[in-house]
């Protein structure tokens, strides 16, 4: 984001006057559009609210932009009369599509990142710089030029990287299957997205787990999907409990995170899981598996997936590089049955044509590579080192005031306030603290939970986080 220049002898005002000016010439603020108000434009720019009172008077001076009491400050529709008269009613598209915008605190939680980048980040759900192959990807990029025609490619995917996939699945995951029945997508959500626009119709019932990292995804909703919550315990959900849901709602579909679920960290239950999918089979319901954390087991031994233990054909199974790589790779994968993959794949095709071929390239060579297996051993090692400073942290801070379990794997913990606290003041309270987190309420649970990710951030900033949460925690009990 733009911010003005001190170091400039123009003034800071006029700095900031000029951008807007220039952002409104370029359609960015069509005429009659609201502005941001004073006190939220000083905070995006880091200067004082009288900067802004400044500039926008200078604007003001000019007929650019007007101001009314109660109304904010929107861009005028009448400078010179060139403006025209009949200027597209943005908002109103804008409130009006049919896909729907992010849940308030996850654009709270992006806004205030973006606000202030020193923020102790126990909210994204990707892995650091610190623990990410950063080096071994660039040795590889420096020692394999992709010198290949660019143009678009298989819509199904790279065909290296699947046949790369097949002997990875196979490897690590105990599923044997074939490059036609790999789907490439840019990551476990596009593969979400996918299902739920092709495979489904507006209207149709599906379950999901509660608490769920479905819950907080929108596109559920955009598609007009009915939700109904699967109960998550200390192993799992309870496969009579789909049995229950499918006989009251007839639900279409089951989405469900069984290893190191998101945000609880639970592991389903070896024989929950025969069962889950015994009820699968006699129901005939899919079962659409995301498997985002397997590899992070901190024993070295990485939990089976459904998927492998799936003979009747009744698991989608998604799996992705953010979690366990480099989430700015943009790769995940999708297996399942052929007619499923290429009715995806073809609308994957009408969006997009196509991913880049040289991330899938670079994720073929390092899935291939001697780098992967090390990088693995030293993830896991990595993640048990900052889940256990959080983890001791926690005791020491707020040893009567929160509980959680600690997990065998994942990159969350899942934390239950002892006592009544409102998300919202104590979100708020916590970034200015200076640490950002997510409210249990984002994934479905009531207010009083919070999921803490310790892969985002550095090893030295976690003991901080903590405390400044414990702060933040303590502030809003006593008000």
């Amino acid at each position: 984001m733009w911010k003005p220049d001190r170091l400039n002898n123009q003034p800071l005002y006029q700095q900031i006057a000029d951008d807007l000016e220039k952002r409104i010439s370029y359609g960015e603020f069509p005429p009659g559009s609201l502005l941001p108000s004073e006190r939220k434009l000083a905070d995006q720019l880091g200067v004082n609210r009288s900067t802004v009172i400044l500039a926008y008077a200078e604007l003001r001076s000019h007929g650019i932009i007007e101001s009314r009491s109660g109304s904010g400050t929107r861009v005028s529709k009448f400078k010179w009369g060139a403006t025209p008269k009949h200027t597209p009613n943005w908002h109103r598209y804008v409130e009006g599509g049919g896909f729907l915008p992010n849940l308030p605190f996850l654009r709270r939680i992006r806004e205030a990142l973006q606000l202030d980048p020193t923020l102790i980040d126990f909210a994204s759900g990707e892995l650091g710089p610190d623990i990410s192959p950063v080096e071994e990807i660039n040795h590889i990029m420096k020692e394999n030029h992709y010198s290949d025609y660019l143009g678009y490619d298989n819509p199904q995917g790279f065909v290296p990287l699947r046949d790369a996939l097949v002997h990875y699945l196979s490897r690590y995951r105990s599923i044997q299957t074939t490059n036609s029945s790999i789907l490439v997508t840019s990551g476990s959500q596009q593969s979400l997205y996918l299902i739920t626009q092709c495979l489904l119709a507006p209207g149709d019932a599906v379950a999901i787990e509660d608490p769920s990292y479905c819950y907080s995804l929108p596109m559920f909703q955009s598609a007009g999907l009915r939700l109904f919550r699967l109960p998550v315990d200390k192993k799992g959900i309870r496969p009579e409990d789909v049995r229950t849901l499918y006989k009251k709602h007839r639900i279409k579909m089951l989405f469900m995170n069984p290893n190191f679920q998101n945000p609880t960290g639970v592991l389903l239950d070896t024989d929950r899981r025969k069962e889950l999918l015994d009820v699968a089979s006699e129901l005939g319901l899919p079962i659409v598996e995301d498997d985002p954390f397997s590899l992070t087991a901190y024993d070295g031994n990485p939990p089976q997936p459904l998927k492998a233990m799936d003979s009747f054909g009744s698991v989608l199974y998604i799996g992705s590089f953010s979690k366990i790589a480099a989430s700015g790779l943009r790769v995940g994968w999708m297996v399942a049955p052929n007619s499923v993959v290429e009715r995806l794949a073809d609308a994957r095709q009408q969006m997009d044509f196509g991913l880049s071929v040289v991330p899938q390239n670079v994720a073929a060579l390092f899935l291939q590579s001697s780098y992967f297996q090390p990088h693995l051993e030293r993830l896991r090692m990595n993640l048990i080192y900052k889940r256990d400073l959080v983890v001791e942290t926690l005791q020491k801070e707020l040893p009567n005031e929160i509980s959680f379990t600690v997990p065998n794997g994942g990159l969350h913990l899942w934390c239950k306030i002892n006592g009544e606290v409102n998300d919202n003041k104590l979100f708020e309270e916590a970034i200015r603290q200076g640490v950002v987190f997510v409210p249990g309420s984002v994934y479905g649970s009531d207010s009083g939970y919070v999921r803490f990710t310790f892969a985002r951030a550095k090893k030295e900033e976690i003991v901080a986080g903590i405390t400044k949460f414990a702060a933040a925690l303590r502030a809003v009990l006593q008000s």
